[in-house]
């Protein structure tokens, strides 16, 4: 009786999907949005009324597609990509690792036109980020000056991927084997971009992901972190649960055949293993009904990647007639880009950036700035007393700081969308003649 019920259920999520679905006019370009079908929300129904919720049967399907479509060893749900840059610099700063652990005024060189959770974790573990430039029209790292910001503290390199470019991979990764550095790659905004053909997110030590709505795949809120050694993600799980040293999955226990047969620590010999904690640690976890929706997603990626690419092509290719009046994006060489978003920064002196925003805005286009601009000249750096290193000038940063911004060519926009973006552009160009 209650499987029938079920599949009543199921057939009427179809239809409710059906009835509600919506199409995007083609005179309102958003930034981003998710894209489901009722897949997802027939995954999230039987999720729900399966009644476990928390971390379970969906989250291991999740993680499973994860590792199988990047082709790493270990993947591992969070509740937000923040979270799993976090994770990732405490995992590194786990005394477990002995001297190849991250120390509290240690450094780790980062660009500062980027997102604030990629640098925080730098300064929550006591480490000391240190700040490079970025090339214009890429807007990643100048790969030049890594080798100049290296000092005897330096212990890792940790950089996103702008907006879904990949990152001059090859030459992070010689100087990191070069200098026994950690590489964390933050791939939130370039997940199923491609670097010399294999996916961004398998060439860190630790790389991370997030599933927020606007991103490459959504699961609402939620993150994951992927690596291939077997001591980090120990680690990295257990600071995920709480800090404790039980490997157990939620609702399991004695995995490990001696639950009751532990001595660690000062605790007395018998401890209840999964009572017992190594790290300390957080309670970051994914659920059941996130997990439900990423799994129908992940079913999708290569198609969501393949209508990024194709908007951001015909959209780069209109918009050369406009190249006198701004840099254009542009891939680094030997990458293939997921784009995340279209970057367009303003050469001509004489357009004021925001009044051309508001004009796009109230036009149906939206528009985003490049995240935190520069960083150190964010209030809580400021006014925060916080210890941090510039290696350079940071004159391009601040060039984005003042005059770039993006526009968004996430899979469900299309050519008429990026025809409106076109058209809005001409005429705000053509009334300042």
């Amino acid at each position: 009786m209650s499987e029938e019920i079920k599949k009543r259920i199921m057939e009427l999520v179809d239809a409710y999907y059906q009835k509600v679905k919506k199409t995007i006019p083609e005179d309102k370009v958003p930034v981003s949005g998710k894209i489901f079908d009722e897949k997802e929300l027939k995954n999230l129904v039987e999720a729900s009324l399966e009644g476990w919720w928390t971390e379970g049967r969906w989250n291991r399907e999740f993680e499973k597609k994860l590792r199988e479509f990047l082709g790493v060893k270990f993947a591992l749900t969070t509740n937000s990509g923040s979270s799993s840059n976090l994770i990732a610099l405490h995992t590194l700063a786990s005394p477990k690792l002995g001297e190849r652990r991250i120390k509290p005024g240690e450094e780790i060189i980062t660009v500062a036109a980027g997102f604030p959770t990629t640098i925080n974790p730098i300064i929550n573990i006591g480490a000391v980020p240190v700040f490079l430039d970025v090339e214009l029209g890429t807007y990643n790292i100048k790969t030049d000056r890594i080798k100049e910001a290296i000092s005897d503290k330096t212990k890792a390199i940790m950089i996103a991927h702008t907006l879904g470019n990949p990152l001059n991979l090859d030459k992070i990764k010689r100087i990191c084997e070069e200098h026994n550095l950690w590489f964390i790659e933050d791939n939130c905004d370039a997940f199923s971009s491609r670097y010399k053909g294999h996916y961004t997110g398998t060439f860190g030590h630790i790389s991370t992901v997030s599933f927020y709505p606007a991103h490459h795949i959504t699961t609402a809120e939620g993150g994951a972190i992927f690596m291939n050694d077997a001591q980090l993600f120990k680690i990295a799980r257990s600071l995920r649960d709480w800090g404790r040293d039980c490997w157990c999955p939620t609702g399991h226990d004695n995995t490990c055949k001696k639950r009751f047969g532990w001595k660690l620590g000062n605790l007395p010999e018998g401890y209840d293993h999964k009572y017992t904690y190594s790290e300390i640690g957080f309670n970051l976890k994914m659920t059941d009904l996130q997990a439900a929706i990423g799994t129908a997603q992940m079913d999708k990626i290569e198609g969501f990647a393949a209508k990024r690419k194709e908007n951001f092509a015909y959209l780069r290719e209109q918009m050369e007639q406009f190249a006198d009046t701004f840099i254009l994006p542009q891939a680094e060489e030997d990458a293939d880009p997921s784009w995340f978003g279209f970057l367009l920064t303003i050469k001509d002196p004489k357009i004021d950036r925001t009044h051309l925003m508001e004009y796009l805005i109230k036009n149906g286009v939206s528009t985003r700035l490049l995240f935190g601009g520069n960083i150190i000249k964010q209030p809580y750096f400021v006014d925060g007393h916080l210890d941090y290193r510039v290696v350079g000038d940071l004159t391009n940063t601040d060039i984005i700081m003042n005059r770039t911004f993006w526009i968004g060519i996430y899979p469900g926009l299309s050519k008429p969308h990026m025809d409106h973006v076109i058209t809005s552009i001409r005429k705000y160009l053509s009334s300042r003649q």
